[in-house]
């Protein structure tokens, strides 16, 4: 379906309009992709998370905005109201935005608001975004894979849905990263060194990912033990070998084959 729409209009009466779950990516307005900024000018209602910036929501100056975020250890709104939200605002306009920090289909319960617009037929569709450890390896220019060293990538968080237990199993790869991980760094810290992990082991730390704000700290495992007091803003903590620092590390360089005239 193409996205061409006015502002201000209406669904018909009897029928839904087109909800995007759209990735905001890691909080710079620019990193948005040019799909989902499009579609935002566009929007007539926008539901957006409370990581959303400000010059995010600029990008859609028509559309009527409803705050519908979740922070841990805050108040936040309860995910059976958001759904009822979208299902109620599709019913009421023909271009409804859900607008999520990183990409929808990370760790933003995209799969439980999915259901509730496919349980009333509603037309839904994904627009993809940055994902906040993508643009933490770029922000902090340190690749999670390395040829030799960090073949694998695992992303975990240690939020857990109500009556699950809080023991998150950690993923045995070779660079983890994990999401909204201020809280929990000393804990998977300590899992980690139980788990043979060296004490040494290199851990980038990203507080505020692509905002004005933004702070990197460079750490050890054994250092990460002592937790992530100072950091206030969300968190996301890289962990693995691959995050090593290249100032001490050797530059592999080819050789270039004498010149012939040399060589003889």
């Amino acid at each position: 379906m193409q996205a061409t729409h006015s502002s201000s209009t209406q669904a018909s009466v009897g029928t839904y309009g087109k909800v995007y779950l759209i990735g905001a990516g890691p909080g710079a307005a620019d990193l948005i992709t040019v799909r989902g900024a499009k579609l935002l000018a566009q929007a007539d209602v926008v539901l957006h998370d409370a990581l959303v910036t400000e010059d995010m929501l600029a990008l859609c100056p028509q559309a009527l905005k409803i705050a519908v975020g979740k922070r841990c250890g805050k108040l936040s709104t309860a995910q059976q109201f958001i759904n009822k939200q979208l299902v109620d605002n599709a019913r009421k306009y023909a271009l409804v935005v859900r607008l999520k920090g990183g990409d929808p289909m990370l760790f933003g319960r995209a799969d439980e608001e999915l259901r509730a617009l496919e349980k009333h037929g509603i037309e839904v569709e994904v627009v993809p975004g940055i994902s906040a450890a993508l643009a933490a390896a770029a922000t902090s220019r340190q690749p999670l894979t390395k040829r030799g060293v960090a073949r694998s990538v695992a992303f975990f968080t240690s939020s857990t849905a109500p009556g699950e237990s809080d023991q998150v199993n950690i993923p045995n790869c070779d660079t983890l990263v994990q999401y909204m991980g201020g809280r929990e760094a000393a804990a998977t810290a300590q899992r980690l060194l139980a788990q043979g992990r060296t004490a040494s082991t290199p851990v980038v730390v990203v507080e505020n990912c692509s905002r004005d704000n933004q702070r990197i700290l460079r750490l050890r495992l054994d250092e990460l033990e002592s937790g992530l007091q100072q950091c206030e803003g969300p968190v996301l903590v890289m962990i693995g070998e691959a995050l090593a620092s290249r100032a001490q590390q050797p530059i592999e360089i080819d050789q270039q084959p004498q010149d012939s005239q040399n060589a003889a």
